[in-house]
């Protein structure tokens, strides 16, 4: 399977360090977030990634050649001219993700998500003939993803404001399963032409065209049990993925 990072974010949260690099290259353990996905990609069996750039681009793509990609076969999909957000993100990247038309699936990971999530657990529980399998777990947020009891796609809602949004314009929330999306999801090949015919353009969240279509292409959530993640999108999360990332080395020495 192939996977994409998404590594151009302008990684406002984690300022002052992003002033001067990219979230990607923020360096936690030693080593930078980026290299921290890259490395779980590769142990998982993922031997080739697209990464997209746009904030201190020539930063990302430097270091990537620097370790040698780690080995993998590397894709640089250049967003300098226009952040395209998630959505776009994807589908500009349509020539690394899913050549001359191939509609199988690929991972992708956004890179500020430290996790003990086996990532070839994750991948082998896709939903069959899925769109998106999406990778939640039941942590405090005020948004959550709404599914039904087999686990598709219903609807999204913030509980700090009582918005809800959803393709079904009578969906009971109540009846709903509420979890937390982890920034993780594989996505099928078959998406690429649909952004086009729902009317999506250069750029746009991918959650928007997820929460649109969910009604008519399957979109599904799998919860990893006892799954730990950390959010690494603030400077107050360096010290506790610091933390997390120590405690995990030990217990694999």
């Amino acid at each position: 399977m192939k996977a994409m990072i998404f590594a151009a974010g302008l990684g406002t949260r984690l300022r002052p360090l992003t002033d001067t690099m990219p979230k990607a290259l923020v360096p936690v353990c030693g080593k930078p977030l980026l290299w921290h996905v890259m490395s779980r990609l590769k142990a998982a069996g993922i031997d080739d990634v697209t990464i997209n750039v746009h904030h201190f681009a020539d930063m990302i793509t430097d270091y990537v050649g620097s370790i040698g990609g780690l080995g993998m076969n590397v894709h640089i999909s250049d967003e300098r001219g226009l952040l395209l957000e998630t959505g776009g993100a994807i589908r500009h990247a349509e020539r690394f993700l899913a050549p001359d038309g191939d509609s199988g699936s690929f991972l992708v990971h956004n890179v500020d998500i430290i996790s003990d999530l086996d990532i070839g657990w994750f991948m082998s529980h896709a939903r069959d003939g899925a769109l998106a399998t999406l990778l939640v777990s039941k942590r405090r947020t005020d948004r959550y993803l709404l599914f039904d009891s087999d686990m598709r796609l219903a609807g999204w809602t913030n509980v700090s404001t009582g918005e809800v949004r959803s393709p079904y314009p009578d969906l009971d929330v109540s009846s709903c399963c509420p979890m937390a999306f982890s920034g993780i999801h594989i996505v099928s090949g078959g998406i690429f032409p649909i952004f086009g015919s729902e009317g999506f353009g250069e750029r746009f969240p991918i959650m928007d065209f997820y929460l649109k279509v969910a009604d008519r292409y399957p979109v599904y959530g799998l919860q990893a049990s006892d799954l730990r993640l950390i959010d690494v999108g603030k400077a107050g999360s360096l010290a506790e993925a610091e933390k997390f990332l120590t405690i995990q080395r030990s217990r694999t020495i």
